[in-house]
């Protein structure tokens, strides 16, 4: 079962996601499993580490549209806009 994490939580991980640092933030990320922006970073750690069919089902799970062009720097820019960065 996985506790819901805290914006402050969402912005420490796509902080190591900035720096390519995705295990950090993947250790981040898989503590929360329903919110939608935790799903979204959770499946850019997955693109960054080379995993692309388990970054399609978190990006499923977000309701964000993924294909053989999603690129984690333009989802790291898109994720900080929605999140206010």
């Amino acid at each position: 079962m996985s506790k819901v994490k805290s914006q402050s939580d969402l912005r420490q991980a796509v902080s190591h996601l900035e720096k390519g640092e995705w295990q950090a933030a993947h250790a981040i990320v898989q503590e929360d499993e329903e919110s939608r922006l935790f799903c979204w970073a959770h499946g850019i750690a997955h693109i960054m580490e080379g995993d692309r069919s388990n970054a399609r089902y978190w990006y499923r799970k977000a309701g964000r549209p993924f294909d053989e062009g999603t690129a984690a720097a333009a989802e790291i820019k898109a994720l900080k806009s929605e999140i206010g960065l």
